[in-house]
């Protein structure tokens, strides 16, 4: 069992609506809803939309990254993904939260409405490495420099 030990971080809610909520006990993200006042239309082909998620959140932690990813139903049911498929948040950022939403489904255009569950943010422990620059590495290893597939899988 891991025992990390518990982070507390400062939130703001820009809109009373924008607490990140975790669905159940055991659920790894925290769901953030679209904190607008009125539906978006999401068109295919359009440049991503930002949608305020109504908090601002500072984790002060440089050991520390919010990651907004997408829900799992939206993109796949709908095609509803993240414009930047990941967004990476920093530990010193302090200004609203937002998640680019874009249309890569079927459907023309996808309507997300006020209070949508519209992705979830998982926070993540980092490693910052000291880089050592090398010549040659210490070892080799089995895949040394096999790329994409080397290891076998699909033909």
């Amino acid at each position: 069992m891991f025992n990390f030990p518990t982070q507390h971080f400062q939130i703001k809610l820009l809109d009373e609506r924008g607490m990140p909520q975790r669905a159940t006990p055991m659920s790894a993200g925290y769901d953030v809803i679209a904190c607008i006042n009125e539906p978006v239309a999401i068109r295919k082909g359009d440049k991503a939309t930002l949608i305020p998620l109504g908090f601002a959140c500072y984790m002060a932690n440089e050991q520390v990254v919010g990651l907004i990813l997408p829900r799992s139903g939206l993109g796949h049911k709908q095609g509803l993904v993240l414009g930047n498929t990941v967004g990476v948040v920093d530990g010193d950022y302090q200004n609203q939260w937002y998640a680019s939403a874009w249309n890569r489904g079927q459907q023309d255009e996808i309507v997300t409405n006020p209070g949508d569950r519209i992705a979830q943010i998982v926070f993540v422990p980092l490693i910052h490495p000291v880089f050592e620059r090398v010549e040659e590495f210490s070892e080799a290893t089995k895949r040394g420099l096999g790329g994409f597939g080397s290891t076998g899988g699909h033909q």
